[in-house]
């Protein structure tokens, strides 16, 4: 997801795709605008991210106040609690959403569908780049 939305913002914007665990409040100061991309587990964002959030929320807090962010959640099930405490965050941090959260369904229901390995359909794939393209295209014509 994450990668789908990179790729279709490269032609209007620099793009730095990186993981939760590789990411922090430098790459937060860095940026013009964000999406957050996370899978959820357990009714929850997953724990990289939470952690990524952990170690970043306090050092920028009233440094990034006003950037357009964005968010895209794969989920098992539903998703909306995920995407709520990315959204909290967010609005701590003062962000502007510019898109209503992406919550993508995988409908894994048992230990085995939970565990493998994800494919997301191409269709939904295509959301993650409208995501992207519309993410650099704003910060690039100034329009957030």
């Amino acid at each position: 997801m994450a990668e789908a939305a990179a790729a279709a913002g490269h032609d209007e914007a620099d793009i730095v795709l990186k993981t939760a665990d590789q990411a922090g409040p430098e790459d937060l100061l860095g940026a013009d605008g964000y999406i957050f991309c996370a899978p959820e587990n357990l009714a929850a964002i997953s724990g990289l991210m939470k952690e990524f959030f952990d170690r970043s929320y306090y050092p920028v807090l009233g440094k990034i106040e006003g950037r357009p962010y964005a968010q895209m959640v794969c989920a098992g099930s539903d998703g909306a609690n995920a995407a709520r405490q990315t959204a909290r965050i967010a609005t701590g941090w003062r962000l502007k959403e510019v898109q209503p959260p992406l919550i993508l369904c995988t409908h894994s229901q048992t230990s085995e569908a939970i565990l493998a390995e994800k494919t997301i359909p191409e269709g939904q794939l295509e959301k993650c780049r409208e995501i992207g393209a519309v993410m650099a295209a704003g910060l690039a014509l100034g329009v957030f």
